[in-house]
């Protein structure tokens, strides 16, 4: 079982930057994959970010956020840049135990945060 806590997202000017973080209880962080997902008003959940050996990116992000972990700290972050308006969304965290699926879906996923709220103004 783990437990995933969402932190960090806020409201930012367009061009401005934030970093999320999704602390993980639980003592086997470092076997799990972790991604980040968002969820815009009236539009169904999509990939934003995962991180397994190497990191992947959806195309929409892609040179903007970076995905990152840190095992000792149990924690993933997302730091994102040059924020646009179109990237205000309930931003998730995840973990998925398995690294056969297709990581971009949700369904892949076992662990869900609660969810961090980003808004970009224009």
């Amino acid at each position: 079982q783990v437990q995933l806590v969402e932190s960090g997202g806020g409201l930012v000017q367009a061009g401005g930057s934030l970093r999320l973080s999704c602390a993980a209880s639980g003592q086997t962080f470092s076997s799990y994959v972790m991604g980040w997902f968002r969820q815009a008003p009236g539009k169904e959940r999509e990939f934003v970010a995962v991180i397994v050996r190497n990191t992947y990116y959806a195309d929409s992000v892609k040179g903007r956020f970076t995905i990152s972990r840190d095992n000792a700290k149990n924690t993933v972050y997302l730091q994102m840049n040059s924020l646009k308006p179109e990237d205000t969304a309930v931003y998730y965290c995840a973990a998925s135990a398995s690294r056969s699926f297709d990581l971009t879906m949700s369904s892949s996923y076992d662990y869900w945060g609660q969810g961090t709220q980003v808004t970009v103004s224009s």
